[in-house]
């Protein structure tokens, strides 16, 4: 992983847009005051630019002491993909400090446009660094599955983003809470999960595994395939957020989040105010 001063050495006119970029993403995560889309900095459906600035921001947590632990996939409703004129998902990098447990209440200072999403995480018993990658491979190198709440953010104000400001921004990423149920493969079948979200009781969403690209183990593949291509793959141990199951629901107060998920059980989030 390169650091920012070794990305500042090999400075070029894209590379002061990418540090652009990472710079105000970066100030609006400090300040906790969201900022204008970094579109018009890198372009709006340049991959390759969105994912230099994302790596630029995770080369900085690094050094700040974080330590990744997984990653997240995004975009993966087709209705979202077509909402941002895309055909693929996106990815983003899960650190140590982002994952809550169920008994740690959030704090909303901790978040600037919070919305919450119900999703399937997978766990690594094996890298996936080499072979075909296909689904046998995929689906052996799972150690367990578990019901997942994905708290995404914005640093971008509004949530006006493309396809270019989502990637940037870390996928949209913010915190997570993993629940309790620990389900192998041959126990659990994600694809046909069934997943009701509620906050404070009132339910919020609905869904199912099929949402996510077809199967979750899908989306499982995708991620493994496309970060290898960027030279850093899915190594064993590390957490895997699949994708949404249904619609992700914003978080305006207080409460008490909950995800029931089929053959995973439930998964509870509390909010509070600083």
């Amino acid at each position: 992983m390169r650091t920012p001063s070794d990305l500042d050495r090999s400075a070029t006119a894209a590379d002061t847009a990418t540090i652009a970029a990472a710079n105000l993403l970066s100030a609006a995560a400090r300040s906790g005051i969201p900022c204008a889309p970094v579109r018009d900095l890198i372009g709006a459906g340049d991959v390759a630019a969105a994912y230099a600035v994302q790596e630029r921001l995770t080369a900085e947590r690094i050094t700040a002491g974080a330590t990744i632990v997984g990653r997240k996939i995004g975009l993966t409703s087709a209705a979202v993909q077509r909402q941002l004129g895309v055909d693929q998902p996106d990815f983003g990098v899960l650190f140590d400090d982002m994952h809550y447990n169920q008994s740690t209440p959030v704090p909303l200072s901790r978040l600037l446009q919070p919305k919450v999403e119900a999703e399937i995480a997978f766990v690594l018993a094996q890298d996936l660094a080499d072979g075909p990658l296909d689904d046998e491979q995929v689906r052996n190198a799972v150690d367990y599955a578990v019901a997942a709440l994905e708290i995404v953010d914005s640093r971008i104000a509004c949530w006006d983003i493309t396809f270019g400001d989502t990637v940037a921004d870390n996928a949209s990423s913010g915190l997570f809470v993993l629940g309790s149920q620990r389900r192998a493969l041959d126990a659990f079948d994600p694809v046909s999960a069934q997943m009701q979200m509620s906050i404070d009781g009132i339910g919020v969403s609905s869904g199912t595994g099929a949402a996510c690209l077809g199967d979750p183990l899908r989306a499982l593949a995708w991620l493994a395939s496309t970060t290898r291509e960027f030279g850093q793959p899915l190594r064993a141990g590390q957490i895997v957020l699949s994708g949404a199951l249904g619609p992700m629901a914003a978080i305006v107060a207080p409460g008490t989040v909950t995800a029931d998920i089929t053959g995973l059980g439930s998964v509870t989030a509390a909010f509070i105010q600083e």
